[in-house]
């Protein structure tokens, strides 16, 4: 073998022997960096006993938790009155400002009556003169009498008086008719508002002529208080509904952000179907509105009160959890300590909910943090520590 065989023999040999090193130099950093990060890391982060977890907690309480129906509600007046004109004629005044309020019999327009006082002068004139054959065709009638009785005309010449009377006395009756008539239209040259309420914008300017047919009208009446909103409720829920003394149900109203309370009033009709597109019924409560407060057409939320538990547990909704085990609850005890307690619920409003079975009073359960505990979990509860120092409740308390 020659001397440059041999030195790269020794060299090939060299770099393998280099590239075992590297090899199991890395094998050496990757469980090393293995034992860091799944290992050591999870007893150092895991939420086991030996490291608290940080969550949010609340006491139970006794207390009653009422049972309220929601739902969108619609502002309807009891009542909207388009005011037309009943005669026809050039509107001389308008007598209202737009959007004041106005009392019934208020005056709120004029019509050129000068027509329908000429009608009435005719039909009057009409009466007199009528009036004036009845009376002479009267005696004329009582002296075909005393003629009949001395034989000196016939019956049928008495007859036909006698019915000549009667049809006079008729259109006495008929022109009495045509007074009332005359005098009625001059009534209602006078438009007066026939309901109380808060008047809308004015649909027709004075000098215009105005008839009954028109659409329109002059302006509209809204009457405000007492006022109605229609609201809808699930169809499974009617029964809680038509079992209670419905004019005892109370009702409120609530801006569109459920942040404000508008007004509150009581129920007072159910719709005698179910919409089936929606699978809802319409409800209709009154309100009294003196304030003002409820403004037709105005979109509220609606919440029914139906019923009340009474004398039952409460908790925040936030607190409960369902899983393969059914409902339950963390419950810290007086070392800090979670156990999972299963529930049973009565009913949830809102953020708080009603229990029947699984707690009790001045107990605490968790609220945020859930996600991290399990069975055994030991937990801290921010400011409770500081509260321990000074001589406040224990730790695991709210």
């Amino acid at each position: 073998m020659t001397l440059d065989s041999r030195t790269a023999e020794q060299n090939a040999s060299e770099k393998k022997s280099s590239a075992w090193i590297i090899l199991l130099l890395v094998a050496l950093s990757a469980a090393g960096l293995g034992y860091v990060f799944f290992g050591r890391g999870n007893k150092d982060t895991g939420p086991g006993p030996s490291r608290a977890v940080p969550v949010v907690a609340a006491k139970t309480e006794r207390g009653s938790l009422p049972v309220i129906l929601t739902g969108l509600g619609t502002v309807t007046p009891t009542e909207v009155v388009t005011v037309k004109t009943r005669v026809s004629g050039h509107l001389l005044n308008v007598a209202f400002r737009e959007g004041q309020m106005i009392s019934e019999g208020d005056l709120l327009a004029e019509i050129d009556p000068r027509p329908y006082e000429v009608q009435l002068m005719q039909a009057e004139s009409q009466l007199a003169r009528n009036q004036a054959a009845y009376l002479n065709a009267v005696r004329d009638l009582e002296r075909y009498n005393s003629l009949l009785d001395q034989g000196v005309i016939s019956n049928q010449q008495l007859d036909t008086q006698q019915a000549h009377t009667e049809q006079l006395a008729a259109a006495l009756k008929s022109d009495e008719a045509s007074i009332a008539s005359a005098k009625l239209n001059l009534e209602y040259c006078r438009i007066t508002a026939p309901v109380s309420g808060r008047l809308g914008l004015r649909y027709v300017d004075p000098g215009n002529l105005v008839n009954q047919s028109d659409p329109n009208g002059i302006v509209v009446i809204t009457p405000l208080a007492p006022i109605y909103v229609l609201f809808s409720i699930h169809q499974g829920s009617i029964n809680s509904v038509i079992s209670k003394d419905q004019s005892k149900l109370v009702v409120e109203a609530w801006d569109m952000n459920v942040e404000t309370k508008l007004a509150s009033g009581k129920l007072f009709a159910i719709d005698n179907q179910v919409d089936p597109s929606t699978g809802t019924v319409r409800l209709k409560a009154l309100f009294e509105n003196r304030d003002s407060s409820l403004f037709p057409n105005q979109f509220v939320n609606v919440s029914l009160f139906v019923d009340s538990i009474d004398n039952t547990i409460l908790i925040p909704g936030a607190a409960i959890q369902r899983g393969p085990q059914g409902t339950f609850v963390y419950v810290v005890n007086e070392d800090s300590i979670v156990e999972l307690r299963p529930i049973d619920v009565l009913a949830i409003q809102g953020d708080r909910a009603a229990i029947s079975t699984g707690l009790e009073a001045g107990e605490t359960v968790v609220t945020e943090g859930i996600e991290r505990l399990r069975p055994g979990s030991r937990v801290t509860i921010p400011g409770t520590e500081q509260a321990q120092e000074s001589g406040g409740p224990a730790r695991g308390q709210s």
